[in-house]
């Protein structure tokens, strides 16, 4: 495949990083990076939507006859992983929303 790295690989890199970052500095001196959550969010928010994007340019070059089969399937496997991705992570969030409400105050 000509896909660099899959979106999930790139998502679960970044939130080992995020895990990393988290852990105290292993020097006294030593600063932690200040990356969050909602920035970690956003960033694979734009990542799916990149992927989209370049999904339906690979599929409209197709159409119009200036682009190969192996590249549209290759764009579009990408963007079906992206999507899947995409939702599951929206259940997993909505699941545990659900769950803290159910807890007891």
């Amino acid at each position: 495949m000509d896909i660099e790295t899959s979106f999930a690989t790139r998502l679960y890199d970044s939130a080992r990083k995020l895990g990393a970052d988290a852990a105290p500095p292993a020097e006294p001196g030593a600063t932690v990076a200040e990356t969050g959550f909602a920035e970690t969010l956003a960033r694979a928010a734009q990542e799916i939507t990149e992927t989209l994007q370049r999904g339906e340019q690979v599929a409209d070059a197709a159409i119009s006859g200036r682009g190969d089969v192996q590249s549209v399937v290759e764009a579009l496997t990408a963007t079906e992983l992206a999507l899947q991705t995409a939702v599951t992570v929206r259940d997993r969030v909505v699941e545990a929303y659900q769950e803290v409400l159910r807890m007891p105050v």
